[in-house]
């Protein structure tokens, strides 16, 4: 399955992904000291959706539609609305080094990776507001291992790989982590995935659980059954040393947010606790 942040901008899976990195950052801007923004695969930050497509109206068209009782996605829609009144088009649609960008005070930093070259030169743009965030062109997964630990010795590692290859990202997130908790053993490690096929996921988090001891939840937001032929069917947030009380605020939001995005299938949300076998 591929996963294209260009084609798929402002899905519901983009705004599940979106409104749990808000809730992160602003967990981590809870304590005046400084913290580390780093970004595995970041797009090019921002994106038009001039074409009003099935995803988009599945998304962000019904997102914008909400009236909201918990915060976190009072605070998200403020943020669309925000960035969009900078903006000449209306369905413009911040992607996540800029929602980043637009979050880090003075004391934080930010460092974003992009492979792909004229994906690379929009997110300069796009991100140029921003005297705290640095662009590099690189495979986020190789320069993972340069960056930590970071200064700051707080930080968010966000992981958001195109999934070209399921399988293969899949077993790059784990080893990834793996290896950046052997630097970074505090540090908050976010990871989106794909829910397409139950089986493979659930054998990925059953993996997942036997490698990493750390604390670790994973958030589902589903649409569509979850191994109906549907090219997305759910969206998957990993997240490794969650912030207090994340999974119990989780619980609040992710419900009003499936009800407003539901498209008439049955859909789901759950917040899982990974537990390492004995």
């Amino acid at each position: 399955m591929k996963y294209r942040h260009t084609f798929h901008a402002g899905n519901f899976a983009d705004i599940h992904k979106h409104v749990t990195l808000l809730a992160l950052l602003n967990a981590l801007k809870r304590k005046e000291k400084g913290f580390a923004y780093l970004e595995t695969h970041a797009g090019r930050g921002a994106y038009e959706l001039a074409q009003q497509s099935v995803e988009m109206i599945e998304g962000r068209g019904r997102f914008d539609q909400g009236h909201y009782q918990a915060d976190e996605l009072r605070e998200f829609a403020t943020l669309i609305a925000g960035f969009r009144s900078h903006r000449t088009q209306t369905r413009a649609y911040p992607g996540s080094p800029v929602i980043a960008a637009l979050q880090l005070r003075q004391q934080d930093r930010g460092i974003v990776t992009e492979l792909v070259p004229s994906e690379e030169r929009i997110l300069e743009r796009e991100i140029e507001f921003s005297t705290r965030m640095r662009v590099e062109r690189a495979d986020g997964f190789e320069r993972l291992r340069a960056w930590l630990p970071p200064s700051e010795r707080r930080g968010l590692i966000f992981i958001d790989p195109p999934y070209e290859e399921s399988r293969q990202d899949f077993d790059r997130v784990t080893a990834a982590i793996v290896d950046a908790l052997q630097r970074f053993s505090t540090g908050i490690y976010a990871a989106w995935y794909p829910i397409k096929e139950e089986r493979e996921v659930r054998a990925w988090l059953e993996g997942f659980s036997r490698e990493v001891s750390a604390e670790t939840i994973a958030s589902e937001l589903w649409l569509y059954p979850r191994d109906s032929k549907v090219a997305l069917n759910g969206s998957g947030m990993l997240i490794v040393n969650p912030p207090y009380q994340l999974a119990e605020r989780m619980e609040a939001w992710l419900p009003e947010l499936r009800a407003q995005l539901d498209v008439g299938h049955p859909g789901g949300t759950r917040i899982t606790k990974l537990i390492r076998p004995a």
